[in-house]
């Protein structure tokens, strides 16, 4: 689904709404012609406005619904597509000529009907017709989308339609669905239809008296019709209580980092009519070798992906949080600071996605305080504070594979994850607008960082700073990111000293600041108070069915792997399974004698081999865990090292030739986490029939997901407001502040 990165709203009333744009697979089945002569073939006839119950994905990632037109004989048939019906205000949606439609943003109804009409282009008195059912989709995850909660504690929670007007309700249940468990109560629901604003319903949580020692993960689960979406609640044994939501507030001055922010001008227009707007994190404070502090965040985030100017203010927060409100235009976003340089995207020179912003005076906390990095407080709420930068002096830290790492964002606040992905060559797509109408370009970057977990980032964190849980030291910069096939976020982050060198670096090819160096403002080094939600990367890869081909494959290569077992080596016996590394693809689970380090290969008769340690008792007894499921730990530097040469020397060539692959790096296997392994990201949406089990001899693990791009989730605009000023204008807010002492030019 779903890349992560800057969010985008669109202006509707007062609401500000996102959607989450989701995506379902329906059965092809023919709809009924007006003429034998003309056939469509289509999937599900009743959809929401976010798509669900669609049955493609259309080239940008997005949900699309699809209808096929043949001839009588089954031959593709040329058609031109006409709409009629719909909403009365939000209009029947969209439908281009490969059939592809896309239902309106939102609805003044409970449910509309579309009709479809495709003209035969050989001769247009031929037609064929189809109709579909339009209801209220989500406009975005429940808020908050994620929580800590302590013991008996509460939370509100609160989700919005795709409605203005009707009388269409969420329906809240905990931890219903697939989720297992699930403890706590939710109060009565209270819903809000107006006719000028989406449809708002609410929810209070309760968390129970008593949690486990270790804290667990929750689910409060909302549903409108096919639509579905959920809150993960983790359990504080620690009695922490966090919500996010103050990190899409306006925050009082000096403002503590890690909330929202972004350009003031990033929005869409059409005319003076304000269609849509962005925003992202201000990500943390870093200082030039004279004294000047300035915002760091991304280039997508302050600068608009290359289509900002020195000097624009950088608000706080960002439009998406002040309905679509510049500073100038109506109350809410206060400047706090000035666009001052940024990384071009567009240069072949640059590797990171960063801009700067020179701070007003008494706007941004001088310590460099983030929300939430801080120790927990007597209501139990975590303080904000400085980034540790007591042991690199300032200019970060270099991350390293399984390290704990912690981010401060504006969508899902304080969250903990781990680096699962070293070196990583990756290509992201920019967009022009917020709408993502208008590709801008490809960049690949090299040797990035990725980070994964559950909950661990969403659309808008953009901008966050990534630091070592165990001391708060900077370690990367966030930019990008989605959700895997498994439901897992997958992140990727650019390695924080690289950040302030790329700043340098182009600070000295020319201009004023020529040679300026640059350093994280922070104080000691701290732990951080980590909310992790956890990682089911495994589980879920468990979780999934294996088809009869994969079975049968796996069945004969048993035989083969029988011949490998021997106690006295080590191995105590095989069995059929399910590999993680390779989603959907079977393996042969090899038991080891967990004190010993017997070689087992990666494959057997082109099967993978999963290697799990454990005792023979446990293999007699047939009690021996199916998959690995601990945590991961360090791999030698020889075993990285070896990964590192195997994608250097085929993964990267491989990535070049094959478009489907969009990312390689280094990491770790989960089938055999003693081995290290080529980790590959794929586009799920053209996945090759055909993905080698190793590379140069190394094990090869494959993370599924849509393309990354730092635009997620999107709307079709709504009734919108009046914008007094172009976007294009920079608006002057900090007058005091001397001029921008750099000056990067676009490329």
């Amino acid at each position: 689904m779903r890349g992560i990165g800057r969010l985008f709203l669109a202006a509707v009333g007062m609401a500000l709404p996102l959607v989450l744009v989701g995506c379902g697979a329906g059965s092809a089945r023919m709809m009924q012609p007006t003429s034998t002569a003309l056939m469509l073939a289509g999937g599900e006839t009743s959809i929401d406005t976010n798509c669900t119950g669609c049955n493609a994905t259309r080239a940008s990632g997005g949900a699309v619904y699809r209808i096929t037109t043949m001839q009588a004989d089954g031959a593709p048939a040329d058609a031109t597509w006409m709409l009629s019906g719909g909403d009365a205000k939000a209009g029947a949606g969209s439908i281009n000529s490969a059939g592809e439609y896309t239902p309106p943003g939102f609805l003044t109804a409970d449910r509309v009907e579309v009709t479809l009409t495709a003209q035969l282009k050989a001769d247009p008195s031929i037609t064929a017709t189809t109709h579909l059912s339009i209801t209220p989709g989500f406009l975005e995850p429940l808020a908050p989308e994620n929580a800590a909660v302590a013991p008996g504690g509460t939370i509100t929670l609160s989700g919005r339609l795709a409605q203005a007007g009707g009388n269409t309700a969420i329906h809240f249940a905990v931890a219903a669905g697939a989720h297992e468990g699930g403890a706590g109560t939710l109060g009565p629901v209270e819903c809000t239809h107006a006719r000028d604003t989406f449809t708002t319903c609410t929810v209070t949580y309760t968390a129970p008296a008593t949690v486990d020692a270790a804290g667990s993960v929750t689910y409060v689960e909302a549903r409108t019709g096919a639509a579905k979406t959920e809150t993960a609640i983790l359990l504080s044994a620690a009695g922490v209580m966090s919500n996010p939501a103050r990190h899409r507030e306006a925050l009082s001055w000096p403002v503590a980092l890690g909330g929202s922010g972004g350009n003031n001008g990033d929005l869409d227009a059409h005319g003076s009519t304000v269609a849509d707007c962005c925003g992202g994190t201000l990500g943390a404070l870093i200082a030039d070798s004279n004294g000047h502090q300035y915002l760091l965040s991304n280039n997508h985030v302050l600068a608009r992906s290359d289509h900002a100017a020195a000097g624009d203010a950088v608000v706080q927060p960002g439009l998406i949080d002040n309905n679509c409100t510049p500073y100038g235009d109506g109350p809410g976003a206060s400047p706090v600071a000035s666009l001052s340089a940024w990384l071009p995207l567009k240069s072949a020179q640059t590797n990171a996605d960063a801009a700067i912003a020179l701070i007003g005076t008494r706007t941004v906390d001088q310590s460099g305080a983030i929300l939430e990095l801080g120790s927990k407080q007597a209501d139990g709420t975590l303080g904000a504070a400085a980034p540790g930068v007591s042991s690199t002096d300032g200019k970060g830290e270099t991350g390293k594979l399984t390290m704990k790492v912690a981010k401060s964002g504006r969508t899902t606040g304080l969250t903990c994850g781990a680096i699962t992905a070293v070196d990583v060559d990756v290509n992201v797509d920019y967009f022009a607008d917020c709408a993502e109408t208008r590709p801008y370009l490809t960049k690949l970057f090299t040797h990035q960082i990725a980070l994964s977990g559950d909950r661990f980032s969403d659309a808008g964190d953009s901008g966050a700073l990534v630091v070592d849980a165990a001391n708060a030291e900077p370690v990367g910069l966030f930019f990008a990111g989605g959700v895997d096939a498994s439901g897992v976020v997958q992140a990727m982050a650019t390695p924080a000293p690289e950040v302030l060198n790329e700043l340098s670096a182009q600070g000295s090819s020319g201009g004023a600041g020529a040679g300026t160096s640059y350093s994280f403002v922070g104080g000691a080094d701290h732990a951080v108070s980590c909310l992790s939600y956890g990682d089911s990367a495994v589980t879920a890869a468990q979780r999934e069915p294996l088809s009869t081909v994969e079975m049968a494959r796996a069945a004969q290569a048993l035989f083969a792997a029988r011949l490998l077992v021997n106690p006295g080596q080590g191995i105590l016996g095989v069995a059929l399974g399910k590999s993680s590394d390779r989603v959907g693809e079977a393996a042969i689970v090899v038991y080891v004698d967990e004190t010993m380090t017997p070689s087992v290969p990666a494959q057997v008769g082109g099967v993978r081999t999963m290697v799990i340690p454990t005792t023979e008792p446990a293999v007699v007894a047939g009690t021996a865990p199916v998959a690995n499921t601990a945590a991961m730990t360090g791999l030698t530097g020889a075993a990285l090292s070896r990964a590192s040469q195997a994608k250097q020397q085929a993964a990267r060539q491989w990535m070049q030739e094959n478009p489907a692959i969009f990312g390689v790096g280094v990491g770790q296997s989960l089938d055999n986490p003693r081995e290290a392994a080529v980790v590959i990201y794929a586009d799920r949406s053209r996945l090759p029939k055909d993905l080698p089990e190793t590379m140069d001899g190394v094990r090869t693990r494959y993370i599924v997901m849509d393309r990354l791009h730092v635009t997620r989730s999107y709307m079709t605009a709504g009734p919108a407001h009046k914008c007094m000023a172009k976007p294009s204008e920079a608006v002057a807010p900090l007058p005091s502040l001397p001029d921008p002492l750099l000056k990067l030019p676009l490329f």
